[in-house]
């Protein structure tokens, strides 16, 4: 495996427990300003244009932000829950 597909399989891998669950079109509209075909292209090493595309170090940090804002922004919301 060369290390873009390396790179690429890992982070679809980090993020294997919540992949599914979360609403990627949400996450870049939101937190990047871009589309949801933007960020599919993403974590699929592409650039949209058939070319090779990634995520650059920067958005990285930014998608790790979004997830932990996200995550406060959940736990926020349970806890007012009236139960």
């Amino acid at each position: 495996m060369e290390v873009a597909e390396l790179k690429k399989a890992s982070l679809k891998y980090e993020l294997k427990d919540i992949y599914l669950d979360i609403t990627w079109s949400k996450i870049a509209n939101r937190y990047f300003g871009k589309s949801c075909s933007w960020l599919y292209n993403k974590f699929n090493g592409t650039d949209g244009n058939g070319g090779v595309g990634d995520f650059t170090y920067g958005e990285r940090i930014q998608l790790r932000n979004a997830l932990l804002d996200l995550s406060d922004r959940i736990r926020d919301s349970a806890k007012n829950m009236y139960v």
